[in-house]
C-alpha cells in the first residue's frame, strides 16, 4: 500500500512528514536514506513521523531521522511543522506532544507563523555529551594553528541533540563551514558526533548563523542550531534574552527566557505539496 507523505519545509529547511495512525512507520536507515536522497528520492534534510499519543494530554509522539538514516532527538523547524500541523488538523491554536527528549509545546503566532516552547538547554558536559568534564561555556578546542586558530573556545549547548557554537567576527562562507564543521562533527571530544554553528553577533539582538548539521550537512537553516547559538551568546554576555538569528534563508527570533529557562523559537512553516512514496521505501 503507497503512503502519502508531505513536504514542509521551515525557513529552507525542508522535511518529508508522514503520519502513521493508519500505517505503522518502522524504517531501517537504508529506507530514510533512500527518502531523504535528493537525486532519486523525495530529498529532504530530515524525515519525520507523527505516531499517535503515548501519553495523557499529548497529541502525537514525532520522532525525527537526519537524512543519514540516524534517528535523532530533536528538530526545531520541524518541530514547528508538526506542531502546525497538529493544530490545522485539530482546529487549535495551541498543541502539545511528545519526544524521546520530552514533551513540547507550540501555539499559532501568525498566518504560517509557530511559537514553539523548545524546552530547557541541557548545559552540563553530560548532556551535550562531552567525553569529558569541562565548562560548556569556554571548551577546549581548536581548529588550525595553535597560534592563529581559525575558530576556538567555544561554547557547547544540548537541545535535545548536541551543539557546539563558535563565534565568528564576521560570517563564514559555505566553503568554510563545510570544511571545518564535517572536521568537528566526529571529534573525538563528541562521542555522539555534534551540530557546528558559526555565530556572529552583529548586534545584541542579532545573530547571523549558518549550521552544519551532524548527518545532514550544511542546511538552509537550522532551528535547534539557533536555540543553542541563542543560549551560547547569552552565556558569553553577547546578546539580550531575546535576539533574531538570521540564517541567509530568513530569520527566527529565539528568547531564552529568564523565568522559566525555558528556549522560545518562533518562525515561519511551508507546505511545499503532498505525495506518495515509492513502495520500495513505504515500510
Amino acid at each position: 500500500m503507497s503512503r502519502t507523505f508531505l513536504k514542509m519545509n521551515g525557513l529552507g529547511n525542508d522535511f518529508v512528514v508522514l503520519e502513521t495512525a493508519t500505517q505503522p512507520f518502522h524504517p531501517t536507515a537504508e529506507e530514510i536514506r533512500a527518502i531523504a536522497k535528493r537525486d532519486g528520492g523525495i530529498g529532504c534534510d530530515q524525515v519525520i513521523a507523527i505516531d499517535p499519543p503515548r501519553a495523557e494530554g499529548a497529541s502525537a509522539y514525532v520522532r525525527f531521522w537526519n537524512s543519514d538514516g540516524e534517528e535523532i532527538g530533536a528538530c526545531g523547524n520541524g518541530t514547528r511543522c508538526v506542531a502546525w500541523l497538529l493544530m490545522e488538523s485539530a482546529k487549535k491554536t495551541s498543541v502539545a506532544f511528545d519526544t524521546v527528549t520530552g514533551r513540547l509545546s507550540g501555539v499559532m503566532a501568525g498566518d504560517k507563523r509557530v511559537t514553539v516552547d523548545m524546552g530547557p538547554p541541557g548545559l552540563d558536559w553530560r548532556q551535550i555529551p562531552l567525553a569529558e568534564e569541562m565548562d560548556t561555556a569556554r571548551v577546549e578546542l581548536q581548529v588550525g594553528p595553535i597560534d592563529a586558530p581559525l575558530v576556538h573556545t567555544p561554547v557547547c549547548v544540548s537541545m535535545g541533540n548536541p551543539h557546539v557554537v563558535f563565534f565568528v567576527d564576521a560570517p563564514v562562507s559555505d566553503d568554510f563551514a563545510r570544511g571545518t564543521g564535517s572536521l568537528i562533527e566526529h571529534h573525538p571530544l563528541f562521542p555522539e558526533g555534534v551540530n557546528v554553528g558559526f555565530a556572529h553577533v552583529a548586534a545584541r539582538d542579532h545573530i547571523q548563523l549558518k549550521v552544519w548539521e551532524r548527518g545532514a550537512g550544511l542546511t538552509a537553516a537550522c532551528g535547534t542550531g539557533a536555540c543553542a547559538a541563542q543560549v551560547a551568546a547569552v552565556r558569553r554576555g553577547l546578546t539580550d534574552r531575546v535576539a533574531k538569528v538570521e540564517f541567509e534563508s530568513g530569520a527566527l527570533t529565539i528568547e531564552w527566557r529568564e523565568s522559566d529557562g525555558h528556549v522560545i523559537m518562533t518562525g515561519p512553516v511551508t507546505l511545499e505539496f503532498t505525495g506518495k512514496l515509492p513502495e520500495r521505501v513505504a515500510a
